[in-house]
This record gives structure tokens, sequence and C-alpha cells, in this order.
């Protein structure tokens, strides 16, 4: 008798974010852990067309691809002021020069729940920094110095890990 294979499934914690930016040196600018990450979608439009005297049915056609705006709040990264240096950038460079230079590559990896295999990775690209904001400053709590930060993106690729069946 065939031995059953167990099935486990995607467990959320386990992610991390990279980001890197050409127009920065193409360094890591950001390699970190957040709690939260929200806005990975895709959002296909359809187009509806009418036949003309065909009053029952309708034809539906694929259009143009949407993606959210990526949300990662409660996070830390390495110890350094690339994030708002990247944000700085962009709004003082010129139209050209944010066309081609300061669009980053963010990779958001998920992982296996003991860390050790990379179960899918979502690969946006073109990313500008939308929103970056740090959190209140209290000295009586503990927390992380970014808050939240958002980023908007051309396109998204999904690339399967190791962790994953085929």
């Amino acid at each position: 008798m065939a031995e059953a294979k167990s099935v486990y499934p995607f467990n959320a914690f386990n992610f991390e974010i990279q980001i890197a930016v050409s127009g920065l040196g193409g360094t890591m600018l950001c390699n970190g852990q957040f709690s939260e990450c929200d806005g990975l979608e895709m959002t296909m439009d359809v187009k509806t067309i009418r036949e003309g005297g065909n009053n029952v049915s309708q034809v539906r056609l694929l259009g143009a691809v949407n993606y959210g705006t990526v949300t990662l709040k409660r996070g830390m990264t390495a110890n350094s002021l690339d994030l708002w240096d990247w944000f700085d950038a962009q709004q003082l460079a010129v139209p050209s020069q944010l066309r081609k230079d300061f669009r980053g590559e963010a990779t958001i990896v998920l992982k296996t729940p003991d860390r050790s295999k990379e179960r899918v990775k979502w690969v946006l690209r073109k990313c500008l920094l939308t929103k970056l904001k740090a959190p209140a400053l209290n000295a009586a709590a503990g927390i992380v110095a970014i808050e939240e930060l958002q980023l908007t993106y051309q396109s998204m690729t999904i690339e399967r890990g190791g962790g994953i069946d085929a």
C-alpha cells in the first residue's frame, strides 16, 4: 500500500522582504522582517461585448491586469536609513531619472515553518516607495523603527520554491 503524502498548508507568519534599487548602487536596501504584508494581488479587467440580435448571451474578453499596493507593517531592518534615502531620492528625482533609476525590485519570500526552504516568492518589479511611516516616538514603548511602508509596482510574478510540491 502506498504511503500517504503529508500536505502542509502555507503558514503566513514565515516571510521576509528583500528590496533592491539599481539607481542607489544596486545593493539590497532592505532585507527585513515585517509582521504584516498585505496587497499581493492581481485583478484582471473583463470586457463584455454584446452581439447584435443575440439577447441571451454575451462575449467576455480578458482585459488589462491591475496590481495592488503592498503594505508592510511593523518591520525590522538593518541599522540603516536606506529606505528613507530611497524615498528622498524619488522625491528629488527628475521624471526621466525616476522612470529608470529609482524603481526597485522587491521579493517577498514565504518560508517553510522551520525556515529551511523557500515555499514561494512574489517578485514585484518597478516598485516605487509611496509611503514610509515611522512609529510614534515613545520612550515607554519598545517598538520597532518602521511602522508602515507601501510599495506600488508595475508587475508581479510568482516563483515556486524548494519547499512546495510541483
